[in-house]
């Protein structure tokens, strides 16, 4: 452990114990809290950026905060208990994002979005603030530059296009490039400005230093900041910067929702019961520079063509740009969006379970986690607060897990570090009892 947070820190921080008592374990429960409450946190803070606020989220966040201070809560199971709250938690603060986007966007539809280029200046969306590209949008709008400047998205900004007021803005025309780990190769070649608009951004290279800005709650050294969402910079630049030519390429598939997915429940579970589809897996969450990240590029190969797979989030544009094909019209690949649609997926499983009258987990539905970062943390713990065992998570386990919590956590919850893609998917594919006739 290193805790340096209080006046009693021996020099340099405690490292096997502290002054105040406190032990690696506690130490390591109160990390795992602090890293849940900062996914909470990112997800609750867009919310609040189109007006929608939840006062037991804002009572949740002081309290858990508060247990964390020195000298307040030395009960290692009160803080698996807060962990467990606070995936209750998160899991508002992702409905609540829900609630907000598609109030404000309207329901998002399934909607192939092209991965060339088209003629014009062009400016590149990063991020996750479906706030900051429609602010954009419509300032390009409002100059009569929209036959002119091209807004294209990268990353977690492409669901974007499925939502029906930003795709009304006919210049959000393409997605360029994968996920953040690719940035720097990927914003060097785009010639015009790019914006950053939450996290997932890296400090830029001199060769588009000069383009780069950041919105909101990003920010980096080396860019220009945009305040108070006023774009005229960006658009400045856009202009400035040289065109793109027209060039064709792929088209990937986004914005599957449970608005636009529950109509096909019963087809599914038709297709289960007649042993047509025989397993569903929910492959998603965090690109990282790992070389382990293979694994799930490996295990969605691997998945067998009578099985679906649900996706949201990054590490998807490792495996998106396959074609899976469909089993009897139902597609076998979907993707939610962003790393928050998982809401829409936890619905769709609610409901799985509910038709068929089984607990989620005797169903064949298998579970595997890539992850980064905090949020990915707290929709963990959200799946942890909703029953779900037998969770596959790598591509690493949790640096911030003592061995002993990390087996506290495994013997609990049956949680699962992913190991070969082979022997791992034949051990999904023999999870859940027979459904079929």
């Amino acid at each position: 452990m290193r805790c340096d947070q209080c006046a009693m820190s021996l020099p340099g921080g405690c490292t096997s114990r502290g002054v105040c008592g406190k032990d690696p374990d506690l130490n390591s429960l109160q990390e795992a809290l602090i890293y849940g409450l900062k996914g909470t946190a990112a997800y609750y803070y867009h919310a609040l950026e189109h007006g929608y606020k939840d006062s037991e989220i804002d009572e949740f966040l002081a309290k858990a905060l508060y247990t964390t201070l020195t000298n307040v809560n030395f009960n290692k199971e009160h803080f698996i208990q807060f962990i467990l709250e606070a995936g209750k938690i998160h899991l508002k603060a992702m409905e609540l994002l829900d609630k907000a986007y598609v109030e404000t966007y309207g329901q998002p539809k399934p909607t192939e979005v092209p991965t060339g280029t088209e003629e014009g200046h062009g400016i590149l969306v990063t991020g996750h603030s479906y706030k900051a590209i429609y602010e954009l949008l419509k300032q390009i709008k409002e100059k009569g530059l929209e036959n002119e400047i091209n807004v294209y998205t990268h990353s977690e900004m492409l669901p974007a296009h499925s939502y029906p007021v930003l795709k009304g803005f006919g210049n959000l025309c393409c997605n360029w490039g994968g996920s953040w780990v690719y940035q720097l190769k990927e914003f060097s070649q785009f010639p015009g400005p790019i914006v950053g608009t939450s996290n997932c951004v890296q400090e830029p290279l001199p060769t588009y230093a000069d383009r780069m800005f950041t919105v909101s709650v990003a920010g980096l050294e080396n860019a220009k900041h945009i305040n108070d969402f006023d774009f005229s910079p960006v658009i400045k630049k856009a202009l400035e910067t040289k065109k793109l030519e027209k060039r064709e390429n792929g088209k990937i598939v986004t914005g599957f929702h449970h608005t636009n997915v529950l109509p096909l429940m019963d087809k599914v579970i038709d297709l289960i019961h007649e042993g047509k589809i025989r397993h569903v897996f929910v492959i998603g969450g965090c690109d990282l520079p790992n070389s382990k990240m293979s694994y799930y590029e490996e295990l969605t190969s691997l998945v067998p063509k009578d099985s679906i797979i649900l996706s949201a989030a990054c590490a998807k544009f490792r495996y998106n740009a396959k074609d899976y094909g469909y089993i009897e019209g139902i597609p076998r690949f979907m993707d939610f969006g962003q790393c928050n649609n998982v809401y829409s997926i936890i619905v769709l499983a609610a409901e799985l379970s509910k038709r068929l009258g089984k607990d989620l987990n005797q169903l064949p539905v298998s579970i595997v986690l890539s992850w980064m970062e905090q949020k990915a943390v707290g929709i963990l713990y959200t799946l942890l607060y909703l029953g779900i065992r037998g969770i596959y998570i790598g591509p690493v386990l949790p640096q911030f897990f003592t061995s002993n919590i990390a087996e506290e956590f495994v013997k609990r919850f049956d949680l699962r570090l992913v190991s070969d893609p082979k022997s791992d998917l034949k051990q999904m594919l023999s999870k859940g009892i027979t459904v079929g006739n």
